[in-house]
C-alpha cells in the first residue's frame, strides 16, 4: 500500500514481447472459441483449391479440432513458416490490401491457433513423394518430418486453451460450443457448393454434402429440402462496371420467418458476413410482410469487385465495409421487393400452424357487442361508398365541422370487378370464405382492410404534400401529461403530413383543431386517435425519426391510422362490399399481411382438404 507521501514509482522500461506472448494476445482476437479454429481452418483449405473438405471434432471442438482437405499442400521448407506469425502467401505488398480475393490473408490464424493448443500440421504436395508433418505446443515447435499421407492438408488441434485456462473458462456447455463450429461448417458450405464437405462429431458422421453442386442445389441440402416450396429465387445484376454488384439469392415466404436471425445467411465474394447496410435492406424488403418481432429466411450470395469492398475491418473478418454502400442496399432490397411483389404469399393452412401465434392486435378479436344505445349505424348499401365509411360509433357528441359540411370522401380508383362466379360468403361477421385455383381461401376481413387502407394513405402520403385536413369549429380536447404535450410539439412535422392540428391549449390538455379528412369519412374519434398516438411518443426512437422526418415513423403511424379506420371483426358486410374487399386483396401490393405481419388470409389447399376427408 502507498501513501501520498511515497515517491513515486520509476516508469517501467519498455520491451519486446516474448513470441508466445504476442501470439497469445493475437489469439484473444483470432480465437475466441473452438468455432473460431474451425473457421479459419475451412477458410485455409477452402483457399488451397479443395475439392473435399472433411471436419472432425470431439468434446464441442475443445478436445479436438481436425480439418483436412485435397488441396495444394504445403512445401516441407514452408512448413516452419505456416505457424510464424505475419506469414502468408496471399499478400505481397499494402496494395493487395486493395483487391483481396482470398478468405484468409491475415497470416496470424496458424500461429494464434497454435500459441494456445497442441497443433500439428501434415501437408503434401503433388511434387512431393511423401506428406510432412510439424508439431507445435505453446512456445516449443518440432522439427520437420516425413509422414505418409495424401496430396492436401490436414490441421489437427487438441487441447484449446491448454496453457491459457482463464480463457477455458469462459467457453460454454460442449453442446453449445459443438454447434457454433458446425454452424461455420454450414454457413461455409452455403458459400461454396462446388466443394464437398464431410463433418464428424465423436467419431459419428453429423453432415455431408457433394462436391460440384449448384448454389441452389446446395442451399436446399443446409437449409432443408421441405422449404422449397417457401423459397423464392432472387436476381439482380449491375455489374456494368467496378463498382457493379451480381446478386443470386433465395427468400423465404413470410410464413417461414424466424425467432432470431440465425437463419438469414449473407455472402460476399464467398465470405459470409454480418453487414448493418444489408440487414437494413432485408427488414426493409419485408416491412408490414412479417412482425417486427421476427427475422425472413434469407439466402443471399453478392459478387462484386474486390475493389469494392474492404475485407480488412475485423479481426475475424466477419464484417466488412463496401465503398458505396447505397448502391448495394438498393440493388439488395429491389430485388427482394420484386421477388415477393412477383410471388403468391398466401401461406396454406399447414404453414400457419406451423407458425408461432402472434400476439392479438386491435381490431383483431370476435367484437360481436351491439353499438351502445343511442349510435346510428347506417344500413349496409349506405356504407359501401370510400372504402365501407362508418359513423363514429364513440362519439358522444356531433363532430361540428368549421365550415358546417361534412367532408368530401375522396373516392379510390376505379378497379376491374370480380369474376361472377367468385362467390364471397361472411362467416360470423369476421372472416371472409372465398375460392381460387388452389383451394379455399379464408380471410380476415379487418386485417386486409387494414392492409387496404395502410397502402392507399401510404400512397397519397408519398405522390403529394400530405393529407387533407378538415378544420374543426371547436377543438376536440384531450387531456395528457405535460410531457406528453412535449412531445407532441416533436412530433409536429409529421403530424402537419398526415392533416392533424394538435397543440397544447392549457396544463395537462391539448387541443384537436384539424383532422385528417380520411379519418373524418372513416369515423375515427380525434381523441382516441391523439391518445394512440401519445402512447407511441413514449418510445423515443420514434419521436427521434418523427422529427428527423423518417420513413419508420410515418409508416407506424399511418399504421395506427389505416387499424383505426379499417372494418372490424362483427362488422357485418354487403355483398357489395364483400365483392369489392375480395377484389382490392388481388389489386392491392402485399395484401397477403397487414401492416403489422399478421396473415390476412390463409389457403386451405385441395391436397389439405382431400387428406382432411380421408381422400389422400
Amino acid at each position: 500500500m502507498t501513501t501520498s507521501a511515497d515517491p513515486p514509482a520509476p516508469p517501467r522500461p519498455i520491451r519486446v514481447l516474448p513470441t508466445l506472448v504476442a501470439n497469445q494476445i493475437a489469439a484473444g482476437e483470432v480465437v475466441e472459441r473452438p468455432a473460431s479454429v474451425v473457421k479459419e481452418l475451412l477458410e485455409n483449405a477452402i483457399d488451397a483449391g479443395a475439392a473435399r473438405i472433411s471436419l472432425d471434432l470431439e468434446q464441442g471442438g475443445i478436445e479436438l479440432v481436425r480439418v483436412t482437405d485435397d488441396g495444394l499442400g504445403i512445401p516441407p521448407d514452408q512448413l516452419p513458416l505456416a505457424i510464424a506469425p505475419h506469414a502468408t502467401s496471399k499478400v505481397e505488398s499494402a496494395a493487395d490490401l486493395e483487391h483481396i480475393a482470398t478468405l484468409g490473408f491475415r497470416g496470424e490464424a496458424l500461429a494464434s491457433i497454435a500459441s494456445v493448443s497442441r497443433t500439428s500440421i501434415r501437408s503434401r504436395t503433388r511434387h512431393d513423394l511423401a506428406a510432412s508433418v510439424i508439431e507445435v505446443e505453446g512456445s516449443t515447435v518440432s522439427a520437420v518430418r516425413p509422414a505418409p499421407g495424401p496430396v492436401g492438408t490436414s490441421v489437427t488441434v487438441r487441447n484449446l486453451f491448454f496453457n491459457t485456462p482463464a480463457r477455458r473458462k469462459f467457453l460454454r456447455t460442449l453442446a453449445t460450443e459443438q454447434d457454433r463450429c458446425l454452424d461455420v461448417l454450414r454457413q461455409l458450405a452455403l458459400a461454396h457448393p462446388a466443394i464437398g464437405f464431410r463433418a464428424t462429431v465423436d467419431g459419428r458422421e453429423v453432415f455431408s454434402v457433394p462436391a460440384g453442386q449448384s448454389p441452389q442445389q446446395r442451399a436446399l441440402d443446409v437449409l432443408g429440402k421441405e422449404l422449397a416450396p417457401q423459397l423464392l429465387p432472387v436476381h439482380a445484376d449491375q455489374f456494368d462496371d467496378a463498382r457493379g454488384i451480381v446478386l443470386w439469392g433465395l427468400a423465404g415466404h413470410p410464413a417461414v420467418a424466424r425467432g432470431t436471425s440465425k437463419h438469414q445467411h449473407v455472402f460476399v465474394n464467398g465470405r459470409p458476413v454480418r453487414d448493418r447496410t444489408i440487414q437494413h435492406a432485408i427488414s426493409e424488403a419485408y416491412r408490414g410482410l412479417i412482425d417486427h418481432t421476427r427475422y425472413p429466411t434469407v439466402l443471399l450470395m453478392l459478387e462484386m469487385s474486390p475493389q469494392g469492398v474492404d475485407v480488412n475491418v475485423h479481426p475475424q473478418k466477419a464484417e466488412v465495409r463496401f465503398r458505396d454502400s447505397s448502391m448495394v442496399h438498393s440493388v439488395i432490397l429491389h430485388a427482394l421487393r420484386g421477388a415477393l411483389r412477383a410471388a403468391d404469399l398466401t401461406p396454406t393452412l399447414s404453414e400457419v400452424r406451423a407458425s408461432p401465434p402472434m400476439a392479438g392486435l386491435p381490431g383483431s378479436g370476435l367484437e360481436t357487442s351491439p353499438p351502445p344505445p343511442g349510435v346510428f349505424v347506417p344500413p349496409d348499401t349506405a356504407r359501401f361508398v370510400d372504402y365501407f365509411t362508418r359513423f363514429n360509433p364513440r362519439a358522444a357528441e356531433p363532430i361540428v365541422y368549421a365550415d358546417h359540411k361534412p367532408p368530401q370522401a375522396e373516392a379510390p380508383p376505379e378497379l376491374p370487378r370480380p369474376r361472377a362466379e367468385q362467390r364471397v360468403l361472411q362467416v360470423h361477421k369476421s372472416f371472409l370464405v372465398t375460392q381460387d385455383e388452389q383451394g379455399v381461401v379464408i380471410i380476415d376481413q379487418h386485417a386486409l382492410h387494414e392492409r387496404v387502407m395502410f397502402e392507399y394513405l401510404l400512397a397519397r402520403v408519398l405522390s403529394g404534400p400530405g393529407l387533407e385536413q378538415q378544420h374543426l369549429l371547436a377543438p376536440v380536447v384531450v387531456a395528457a401529461a405535460p410531457a406528453h404535450a412535449d412531445r407532441l410539439c416533436d412530433l409536429a412535422p409529421l403530424l402537419a403530413r398526415i392533416g392533424v392540428d394538435a397543440r397544447p391549449i392549457g396544463p395537462g390538455q391539448i387541443g384537436v383543431h384539424a383532422f385528417p379528412t380520411f379519418l373524418f369519412d372513416r369515423g375515427v374519434d380525434p381523441a382516441d386517435f391523439i391518445e394512440s398516438l401519445l402512447e407511441a411518443a413514449e418510445d423515443l426512437a420514434f419521436v427521434a425519426d418523427a422529427k428527423a422526418g423518417g420513413e419508420a415513423a410515418m409508416r407506424r403511424v399511418l399504421d395506427m391510422m389505416a387499424c383505426k379506420a379499417a372494418v372490424k371483426a362483427g362488422d357485418r358486410l354487403s355483398d357489395t362490399e364483400l365483392d369489392e374487399l375480395v377484389k382490392l386483396r388481388l389489386e392491392v401490393e402485399r395484401s397477403s399481411n397487414c401492416p403489422h405481419g399478421r396473415p390476412t388470409s390463409v389457403r386451405l389447399t385441395i391436397k389439405e382438404l382431400e387428406k382432411l376427408f380421408g381422400r389422400a
